[in-house]
């Protein structure tokens, strides 16, 4: 086709883009699935849920500051910057003496990675036209597929034969020849055409990721995840503190970074963040614990858990195809409830794999399911606000998206993890704390599909939107499911 996502003057582009997001997906699959050799190895299980939550608190960062940069100077700069600090993380975490410092470098592998798929994404915004923004998701979504297939499973060989610290480490050298492939076509693009007006201050971007921390933190220790005995009340007292303070200050800085009425889930744009934040932590939150699940309580190999994150990444991708066909049919509200309703069930079909007669094909099926859902509802909630991107904001606008996206993944995932970890220290089984997290997770997806209600029809235009040519931001689903596939 001489005028769509593979022609001569985007083929580069798109090509670059594709192969950014193998990587990072790449990354993604291969530390779920050795994350529970990791923490035995380390002795860090109590600190599970934060390897995955550190993460996503850089990535706060890098994407306050990838878009802000985008929206001035152009990707290429924030985009090479995200890749030198994304391979640091990784040596680091590689080369990590104890849980803590393996937190660190995750922490910064979340803030290059923050940087990667926020640019990139704002890059697409001002190089496709609208029609071809459904298929470009589902495009993405098919970088997964290789990595999917193959990822887990080579990666938990590679930690078995040379240990877990190659599964990182291991990943430098496919970094070296694929980052820099989209360089030459990010260069030509330059910054926008429209000068940018305001964004968000990189000021309230670390902000979010310092009070998002001190919540988790205070999470950490009221709970007793820290190491404290359960029974110190001084130390359940400061965690209750750092809980109120983080979460206090958090929702200012949010207020500033949001757009306005997202809390209150005002019609329109506002609830299509809210919405975001409310499936990320849904779907993030169960699915940190899917091969704990497998490999602890149920006592499988991380080959056999592999397959639970190979299936459920090949559905994400088979309900993304479905979404791009369907989008010109189906109004994006019924294709995020639909979605929706298909990850409970997945998760509902989790909670019976905890219990110890129920086969463990049964949980990988589940959870397979619930990728198809995930894969259903994502790029909807994506196409309704890249047609609220004001032109010259398209930075602003993939940050504000991104940031739901990393909020609701850090919060479920570290607020599943101190559930687990409540469990284990009241002497309950460790089943029972799995339980509790994926009840929670749960309860997020029934509150998202009441927020989808007051998603923006296709009918109608939403009050204030720009009049002119829409322009696409873009998602972290590469750093969430990290990030997560398009």
């Amino acid at each position: 086709m001489t005028d769509g996502l593979w022609a001569p003057s985007r083929r580069a582009l798109v090509t670059g883009l594709v192969l950014t997001i193998t990587f990072v997906a790449a990354e993604a699959l291969a530390v779920v699935t050795v994350m529970p050799l990791v923490a035995r190895d380390l002795h860090g299980l109590s600190l599970y849920g934060f390897v995955f939550s550190a993460f996503m608190l850089g990535t706060v960062v890098g994407i306050v500051a990838a878009g802000r940069a985008a929206d001035r100077s152009g990707p290429v700069v924030p985009y090479i910057a995200g890749i030198v600090v994304f391979c640091a993380g990784l040596a680091v975490a590689g080369l990590a003496p104890s849980m803590q410092v393996l937190v660190a470098g995750r922490a910064l592998q979340g803030l290059g990675a923050g940087a990667i798929p926020s640019v990139a994404y704002a890059a697409i915004g001002r190089s496709l036209p609208d029609r071809l923004r459904a298929k470009m998701m589902a495009v993405l979504s098919t970088a997964w597929v290789a990595p999917g297939m193959a990822g887990p499973a080579l990666s938990a060989e590679v930690a078995r034969l040379f240990g877990w610290r190659w599964v990182f480490l291991g990943l430098l050298p496919l970094i070296a020849v694929t980052g820099p492939f989209a360089i030459p076509a990010l260069a030509r693009l330059g910054p926008p055409r429209v000068p940018a007006t305001d964004g968000h201050r990189l000021i309230d971007g670390v902000g979010a990721a310092l009070t998002a921390g001190m919540f988790l933190g205070g999470l950490t220790l009221a709970t007793g995840s820290g190491g404290a005995r359960s029974s110190d009340g001084a130390v359940t007292a400061l965690g209750v503190a750092l809980m109120v303070t983080g979460a206090v200050a958090g929702l200012r800085v949010l207020r500033r970074l949001l757009p306005e009425g997202t809390f209150a889930a005002r019609p329109g744009f506002p609830a299509t963040i809210l919405g975001r934040g409310l499936l990320t932590f849904t779907f993030f939150g169960a699915d940190a614990f899917v091969t704990l699940t497998i490999t602890i309580i149920r006592h499988h190999s991380s080959v056999v858990a592999g397959f639970a994150v190979t299936g459920a990444t090949l559905a994400w991708t088979a309900g993304a195809w479905i979404q791009a066909r369907m989008s010109g049919r189906w109004e994006g509200r019924r294709l995020v409830r639909i979605g929706v309703s298909i990850i409970l069930a997945g998760i509902a079909g989790l909670v019976l794999l905890l219990r110890p007669g129920v086969p463990v094909a049964e949980g990988i099926i589940a959870w397979t399911v619930g990728g198809l859902g995930m894969g259903l509802c994502y790029a909807p909630l994506s196409l309704m606000m890249l047609k609220q991107a004001p032109p010259g904001r398209e930075g602003w606008a993939a940050a504000s998206l991104n940031l739901a996206d990393v909020l609701g993944s850090a919060l479920g995932i570290g607020i599943g993890g101190a559930a687990i970890s409540t469990a284990v220290h009241l002497g309950w089984p460790l089943a029972a704390g799995v339980g509790a997290a994926f009840a929670l997770t749960a309860m997020a997806g029934v509150a998202a599909l009441a927020v989808s209600r007051r998603l923006p029809s296709a009918r109608r235009a939403r009050p204030g939107a720009p009049s002119g040519p829409t322009l696409p931001t873009g998602h972290v689903a590469a750093a969430a499911k990290v990030t997560t596939e398009g």
